[in-house]
């Protein structure tokens, strides 16, 4: 092996630690809002990791579902329908020591598979190199959106999946905005 600095393997191991350091912080964390922040940079470290193996699509899909969309959704629907300014969750020893047992039995399942499967097993850089590269998901995302691949515009779906994150913004603005006015009636009726 060359002395040359192979950043694939880099990244891969930067965006793994980000991934599980955040992962770890998301449980162990007791504010629903930081909590948020803490996933939305964990999902944003497996969308990377999605990117580096070539799956560009499902990479750009994590990025704009779950980080754009959801933790967005959660973030507002926090924000807006909690009644303390910060909402925090508290837990007990218990089921902290279940969740690490129960976490731990998960990984030790994965790590076996992970190592028994000979096909698992890494190449070397010669075999690595002369593996042939295949398109991604990219072109069938691009023709079930209309747009054709060999065309000058690519990004043709990614204006879809926007408008489909306003949209559920807007509704969950509007679905607050209802129980806010249904807590005001109810509150001057009784």
């Amino acid at each position: 092996m060359d002395n040359a600095i192979y950043w694939p393997t880099i990244f891969f191991w930067l965006f793994g630690g980000v991934a599980c350091a955040f992962a770890v912080a998301v449980v162990v964390s007791t504010n629903i809002v930081r909590m948020a922040l803490y996933l939305v940079l964990s999902l944003a470290a497996t969308a990377g990791l999605f990117f580096l193996a070539g799956a560009d699509f499902v990479g750009a899909m994590q990025l704009l579902i779950y980080v754009g969309g959801t933790l967005v959704l959660l973030v507002f629907g926090v924000m807006l329908t909690s009644q303390d300014r910060f909402v925090s969750m508290k837990t007990s020893r218990e089921e902290m020591g279940i969740a690490v047992l129960v976490g731990t039995c998960l990984l030790l399942v994965l790590a076996w598979a992970a190592v028994s499967v000979p096909e698992w097993a890494g190449l070397n850089r010669a075999e690595a190199e002369a593996v042939a590269l295949e398109p991604t998901a990219t072109p069938l995302g691009m023709a079930l959106l209309g747009p054709r691949v060999d065309g000058p515009d690519r990004s043709g779906y990614l204006l879809v999946f926007e408008i489909i994150s306003v949209h559920l913004l807007v509704v969950l603005i509007g679905a607050a905005y209802l129980a806010r006015a249904k807590r005001k009636r109810s509150a001057v009726v009784g």
